[in-house]
């Protein structure tokens, strides 16, 4: 014990307190055993006098583990137990007379020994850590879970507290195929979450495989840096949110998702790119409603002239009015925007002046692309024209 606790830093001042207690044992278990094992009879099975010491052994390789230390120092206190112990030994061997050739086969027993307790405490060390490892996974999972269905911040708090993680500052949602979470997993943050199964507001058979990040702290720049690594896979991309309101980003890429918002190139999909988009969307029984609401005076025309009054109208609002600007973007002449706009007037009339009018034609067409819901189409005019 002296000499492990002189020669191995990791047990230096050990003789004091549970570690040495625990040293203490180790050594009478092993030692036991080894006396066990060095007068059983020859013939007999040697396993039985091994596995006190094997287990002891094994329990040392755990215990290890669990205080967060490496095997390095323990196999280090067995080399220096086997060279203390056989120097002793042999010594005591040569003064009794032992013959060259049993004197080497009770060298062989010993260091044959340190390497059975060397193996049973790695044993030992390895299946603690992969417990420890399966069991802080499941708890990493509960937390993620938590985190999506929008637990209370105490719950939430106790559940990361459970998986030993440290809560960062912000999470960002990020919901893609999970076949393409293997590439992008390894350069996000190591405390990002990736909850799997029962998956809130995901009842679509068709988006079943669709996997979850929760990205700590990709906000401000952290959120440029993110965006590139998501860039060439079909990702969807939600707020970055206080890390206890990580719902509210999950269900926003989520939304973005099933209304197929796209970047249009590569890039993955910035929610924050498509608000005025998500905002429309948010009701779309009410869209529709203020959609034949608003262009009602459109269904009276045949339907031909309703879908170019109607796109005229709707870059005539993006544009604000300017006639030049809604030509370019329509590619005809000023002069036909100047007539179909002259048609758009008789239809509302006066209603084209009040902005209660304009704000509901703007949120009408701003988001839409043709065709557009004009609501109810009354009969058509024989005098109608194009």
């Amino acid at each position: 014990m002296r000499a492990i606790i002189v020669e191995v830093p990791g047990y230096a001042n050990a003789l004091t307190g549970r570690m040495g207690e625990n040293i203490q044992g180790a050594v009478q278990l092993a030692l036991g055993g080894f006396l066990d094992l060095s007068t059983s009879p020859r013939g007999t099975d040697t396993s039985t006098p091994l596995a006190p010491a094997l287990e002891g052994a094994y329990a040392l390789g755990r215990g290890e583990a669990r205080s967060g230390r490496s095997m390095d120092a323990l196999l280090a206190a067995y080399r220096v137990g086997a060279r203390v112990a056989w120097r002793e030994l042999s010594g005591t061997a040569v003064t009794a007379g032992l013959g060259a050739d049993t004197l080497a086969k009770f060298a062989e027993l010993v260091f044959a020994y340190i390497d059975e307790l060397s193996a049973a405490s790695v044993g030992g060390h390895t299946d603690e850590l992969a417990t420890t490892g399966q069991v802080r996974q499941r708890y990493l999972q509960r937390l993620g879970r938590s985190l999506l269905r929008g637990d209370p911040p105490d719950q939430i708090e106790a559940s990361a507290e459970r998986a030993d993680w440290e809560p960062p500052r912000t999470l960002t949602a990020v919901v893609l195929p999970g076949s393409h979470v293997r590439g992008v997993l390894g350069a996000l943050d190591q405390r990002t979450l990736r909850p799997e199964e029962d998956l809130p507001g995901i009842e679509d058979v068709t988006e079943q495989e669709l996997a979850v990040l929760l990205v700590p702290d990709a906000d401000g720049p952290g959120r440029v840096a993110l965006l590139r690594v998501l860039r060439g896979h079909p990702a969807h991309v939600g707020p970055s949110r206080p890390w206890t309101s990580a719902r509210a980003s999950y269900l926003r890429a989520l939304r973005a998702r099933q209304l197929g918002l796209s970047s249009g190139n590569e890039a993955a999909v910035d929610t924050e790119e498509h608000l005025t988009a998500l905002v429309v969307a948010a009701d779309p029984a009410a869209l529709e409603d203020l959609r034949a609401r608003a262009l009602a005076p459109l269904a009276t025309v045949r339907p031909a002239t309703a879908e170019k009054l109607a796109e005229t109208l709707r870059t005539w609002l993006l544009h604000q009015g300017r006639r030049d600007d809604v030509a370019t973007a329509l590619h005809v002449h000023p002069q036909t925007v100047r007539y179909r706009m002259g048609q758009v007037r008789e239809l509302y009339g006066d209603d084209l002046d009040d902005p209660d009018t304009i704000a509901a034609l703007s949120v009408a067409l701003a988001s839409a692309q043709p065709p557009w819901t004009l609501g109810p189409r009354a009969s058509e005019p024989s005098s109608a024209s194009g």
